[in-house]
C-alpha cells in the first residue's frame, strides 16, 4: 500500500524539520517547501494527498499560496499553520477552500488528528469519483448499429422530458441500461434511482415494498416505513417486471403514477410524490440477433472490461471464433454473451480465444440453423459442425474420422478445407 504524501510549506526550517519527524514517524512521506512559489514549482511535478501551509511567509503569503493551490489543484486539501491572533485570516482562508487551520505553538497531537481526517476525506473522494466513473461506463449502450444508434437518440429526447417511459425487450438486451441512462441524462440525476424487481418480492409484501408501511399496521410493522414510491420522489423510479405484480397491484400502481398520490400500508394521509414514471413514450430494445452488426464491438468491449475487472491481461478473439460467435442466435441477448465472454476471460489459460474454448449447447446450435435463408447455408453450418464434433471424437484424427464417417480420406481434407475447420 503507497504511503500517503504530505507537502510542508513554511519559511521556518525548525517547524518543518519539526513536523516532517512526527509525520514521517506517523507513516507519511514528506515534501518540503520554504516559500509558496517553491510549494507551487513542486506541485507541478508532484501530487501530494495534503499540504500543510503557514500563513506568514516570505514573498508569496499563505493567502495567496492557497489561492494558486486551489486553481492548480482544487482536489488536494489544504491545512493551514495560523499564528496566534490570526483567527481573522484563517477563518479567511477556510473560505478560501482551506480544510482547516492548525494555531501555533503546534499540537503535535492535533497535526497527527487533522492530517489523517484530511487524508481520509480526499481518499473518500477519490474512491467515490472512481465508483461514479465506473457506473458511467456500466451504463453504456454498446455498439454502433442504426438500430442502437436510435435508440440512442431516443433515450436523450425521452430523458429531457418529463414523461412515463416503458422500457422493454426480451430478458438480457439491457432495460435496467436504458433506465439507468435515462437517469443519468435527465435533470433529476443528482436525485434517487430506486430500482424495484417487482418479480423478485413476494406478492403479500409488494405493497409494503412501494408505499410502505405505518407501525403496527400488520403483524411484523415493528416500526414505520417510507416505500419505493416515496423514496424515489424527485427522482427515479424504475419498477422491472411490473408484470409479474398482480392486476390488483396492478392497478393501484397505475392509479399513482396518474394521480402522484399514495397512502402508506396502514396509514390514511395522503403522499404526494413526484418522479420519473413509466408508460406514455415507448422505448423498445433489440435484440442481439437483430443487431449483429455490434456483436463484434460488444466482444471487445467485453474482453477489455472484464480483464480490468478480473486483473487480467485482455485476452484476444481468433477471427474464426469470432466468426463462429457472430453465426450464433444468442437467446439470451446481450447478457449471455458478457457471461461466455466472462467465463472465457477467468478460465482461459491462454491469451488467445479459440473456437475449442467456446461451448455453446447443441439444442441452440441446433435452433441455429432455423435462423438461416437458405437451405445451402442451414445445410453447411450444419455439417460443418457435425464434423467438428466428430473430429473431436476421434481426437483430431482424420484417417479415424473419414472411417466413422465411411467417406474418403481426401474427401474429409476437402471439406476441412472448405468449412475453414482448423485442425489443432
Amino acid at each position: 500500500m503507497l504511503k500517503p504524501t504530505v507537502l510542508i510549506v513554511d519559511d521556518e526550517e525548525g517547524i518543518r524539520e519539526s513536523l516532517a519527524g512526527i509525520l514521517e514517524d506517523e507513516g507519511y512521506d514528506v515534501l518540503n517547501a520554504k516559500s509558496g512559489e517553491e510549494s507551487l514549482s513542486m506541485l507541478k511535478e508532484n501530487s501530494p494527498d495534503l499540504i500543510l501551509l503557514d500563513i506568514w511567509l516570505t514573498g508569496m503569503d499563505g493567502i495567496q499560496t492557497l489561492q494558486e493551490i486551489k486553481s492548480l489543484r482544487p482536489d488536494i486539501p489544504v491545512i493551514m499553520i495560523s499564528g496566534h491572533g490570526n483567527i481573522e485570516i484563517a477563518v479567511k482562508a477556510v473560505k478560501l477552500g482551506a480544510y482547516d487551520f492548525l494555531e501555533k505553538p503546534l499540537s503535535l497531537e492535533r497535526v497527527l488528528l487533522v492530517s489523517k481526517r484530511a487524508v481520509e476525506k480526499r481518499t473518500l473522494e477519490i474512491e467515490n469519483i472512481s465508483l461514479r466513473e465506473n457506473l458511467i461506463k456500466r451504463h453504456k449502450l454498446i455498439g454502433e448499429s442504426n438500430k442502437i444508434k436510435e435508440l440512442r437518440e431516443q433515450i436523450e429526447m425521452a430523458a429531457k422530458s418529463n414523461s412515463r417511459v416503458l422500457i422493454s425487450g426480451e430478458s438480457g438486451t439491457g432495460k435496467e441500461v436504458v433506465a439507468h441512462l435515462l437517469h443519468e441524462k435527465s435533470p433529476r440525476s443528482g436525485k434517487p434511482f430506486i430500482e424495484v424487481n417487482c418479480a423478485a418480492i413476494p406478492q403479500e409484501l409488494i405493497e409494503s415494498e412501494l408505499f410502505g408501511h405505518e407501525k403496527g399496521s400488520f403483524t411484523g410493522a415493528l416500526e414505520k416505513k417510507k416505500g419505493k414510491f416515496e423514496l424515489a420522489d424527485g427522482g427515479t423510479l424504475f419498477l422491472d417486471e411490473i408484470g409479474d405484480m398482480s392486476l390488483q397491484t396492478q392497478s393501484k400502481v397505475l392509479r399513482i403514477i396518474e394521480t402522484q398520490e399514495f397512502q402508506r400500508v396502514g396509514g390514511n394521509k395522503n403522499i404526494t410524490v413526484d418522479y420519473f414514471r413509466l408508460n406514455v413514450i415507448p422505448l423498445s430494445i433489440p435484440t442481439l440477433r437483430d443487431r449483429k452488426e455490434d456483436i463484434a464491438i460488444l466482444v471487445e468491449y467485453f474482453l477489455e472490461s472484464l480483464a480490468i475487472e478480473y486483473g487480467k491481461h485482455p485476452k484476444k478473439i481468433m477471427p474464426d471464433t469470432l466468426t463462429a460467435i457472430e453465426s450464433y442466435n444468442w437467446p439470451g441477448n446481450v447478457r449471455e454473451l458478457k457471461n461466455i465472454l466472462e467465463r472465457l476471460v477467468i478460465m482461459t489459460p491462454s491469451n488467445s480465444i479459440t473456437d475449442r474454448n467456446i461451448f455453446i449447447s447443441d439444442k441452440h446450435k441446433e435452433s441455429n440453423y432455423f435462423g438461416f435463408k437458405t437451405l445451402k447455408d442451414a445445410r453447411d453450418a450444419f455439417e460443418k459442425d457435425y464434423l467438428i464434433k466428430k473430429l473431436e471424437e476421434n481426437n483430431w484424427n482424420i484417417s479415424k474420422t473419414a472411417e466413422v464417417l465411411d467417406i474418403e480420406r481426401s474427401n474429409l481434407h476437402r471439406k476441412i478445407k472448405a468449412y475453414g475447420i482448423k485442425i489443432p
